[in-house]
């Protein structure tokens, strides 16, 4: 996984906020769009793309898109 794959999967899942306001340092949270339904995309997005769970907990630990990278890094691949 690399951070600029993540930097534009989650442009893709920010659809309604132009793509060069988000970059590694963007504070996702901040967003006008940001909601729970975000979180669950995020939440999807991660166990489709990356085969790990995280929760929305763990989304809120998290301020910028690196932090959110590095954390989902560092779950261990889910097993099914």
């Amino acid at each position: 996984m690399e951070l600029k794959e993540f930097v534009e999967k989650m442009r893709d899942l920010f659809e309604d906020t132009a793509p060069e306001e988000i970059s590694e340092g963007t504070y996702f949270q901040e967003l006008d769009e940001w909601s729970s339904l975000t979180a669950l995309s995020i939440i999807a997005m991660v166990k489709t793309e990356y085969e790990r769970n995280i929760t929305g907990k763990q989304i809120r630990t998290c301020a910028t898109i690196e932090d959110l990278f590095n954390y989902i890094q560092n779950l261990e691949i889910t097993k099914e």
